[in-house]
C-alpha cells in the first residue's frame, strides 16, 4: 500500500534511506551520504503532504516525494514541456532487502497515475550519473534524458534530468 507518510515515521524512514545509502556506497555509487537525504528534508516533505511511503506487511519498505515545486537547480534544463503543470519525483527508495521485486515500478506507477489523474503534463526527476541501474529503470519506462545538474554536497558527478510527457 502506498500512502502519505506521517511525522511519527521519520526515524523509520531515515533508517530505510540510510540502508539504501550504505547499499549504494558498497556498490561504488556515492549518491546519498550523511548530508542527503536529511531529516529536515523529510520533515518538510511531510509538512507539505508530499512524502509517500510504500508499506508491505505493515513495514515501510519504500519512500518517494511527489511535488509540484521545481528545485532551482532544474532551471537551466531545457524541459520538453512548459514549467507550469509538472510533477517532480525525489528521494525514491526501496529497502535493499526488498529491491528487485517490482516495488520501485509500483511506486512509479502510482506517481505517474497521480500526475495523470490530476492533469499534469509530465513527470520530471533526476538520477545520479553513476547509477546506471536507475538510468536504465527510467529510460525503460519512457523517460527522456535532457541534461545534467550538480549537487555538490552529494557528489562531484552530475545528476541526469529526465522527463516523461503524457
Amino acid at each position: 500500500m502506498i500512502r502519505r507518510a506521517k511525522i511519527s515515521e521519520i526515524s523509520e524512514i531515515l533508517n530505510l534511506t540510510r540502508a539504501c545509502a550504505v547499499n549504494m556506497i558498497n556498490k561504488g555509487i556515492y549518491q546519498w551520504n550523511e548530508h542527503y537525504p536529511s531529516k529536515k528534508a523529510f520533515e518538510n516533505d511531510i509538512e507539505r503532504s508530499e512524502l509517500y511511503v510504500l508499506e508491505n506487511n505493515h513495514e515501510i519498505i519504500g519512500t518517494m516525494v511527489i511535488t509540484t515545486l521545481m528545485d532551482e537547480e532544474y532551471i537551466p534544463i531545457q524541459w520538453l514541456t512548459p514549467n507550469n503543470r509538472n510533477v517532480y519525483i525525489h528521494r525514491l527508495s526501496v529497502h535493499p532487502n526488498q529491491q528487485g521485486k517490482g516495488f520501485a515500478q509500483k511506486m512509479m506507477d502510482f506517481a505517474e497515475d497521480y500526475a495523470k489523474k490530476n492533469n499534469f503534463v509530465s513527470v520530471r526527476l533526476d538520477t545520479f550519473s553513476q547509477n546506471k541501474r536507475n538510468q536504465k529503470f527510467y529510460e525503460t519506462r519512457g523517460y527522456h534524458k535532457l541534461g545534467d545538474i550538480y549537487f555538490p554536497k552529494q557528489s562531484n558527478h552530475p545528476f541526469h534530468c529526465y522527463e516523461m510527457v503524457f
